[in-house]
């Protein structure tokens, strides 16, 4: 078994947690920077993950809530995969990854942080990106703050059209 340390993500684990749904309050909020918020679609909007595996990790959501894949209309599911592949094909393009992992963790016992609300995980992927400090050092190494990675993709975000 391969084991995946990420400490950083401890400020999400024991941080705070809004009331209600993170992603419908973000939805509804106008300030897409602040929130890390890089598309807004018809059906689906494009975010960064404030707490990241790898830098440019984005997320797509769509607007409804629900925690059941099967009860997004065609429009949506047409969306929201479309937006998966552009979100792929940006972090590549920009960020300069060379792959990408994409993924649902759909319910708690799939290993959901956000329950009720699902949402697609895009996170770019280097050659030899996996070192040696997540595993000696409990230490993840990003080279960019947030800001600027957002900086750097949105304005290739807001050149897509569906």
């Amino acid at each position: 078994m391969e084991i995946l340390w990420a400490p950083w993500r401890l400020e999400f684990i024991l941080g705070e947690k809004p009331k209600g749904c993170i992603f419908c309050t973000l939805e509804t909020e106008k300030t897409d920077k602040e929130n890390l918020i890089l598309w807004r679609g018809q059906h689906c909007f494009i975010i960064m993950n404030k707490f990241p595996y790898n830098n440019g990790h984005v997320m797509v959501i769509p607007n409804h809530h629900t925690d059941d894949l099967s009860s997004l209309n065609a429009a949506v599911q047409s969306e929201f995969i479309w937006a998966t592949g552009e979100c792929v094909r940006i972090v590549k393009e920009t960020l300069g990854a060379h792959a990408a992992n994409c993924g649902m963790n759909l319910g708690h016992d799939a290993g959901a942080g956000v329950l009720g609300h699902l949402h697609m995980h895009i996170v770019p992927r280097w050659r030899g990106d996996c070192n040696f400090m997540p595993m000696i050092a409990e230490t993840k190494c990003m080279p960019e703050y947030l800001a600027t990675t957002y900086d750097r993709l949105h304005p290739a975000f807001q050149t897509l059209k569906k």
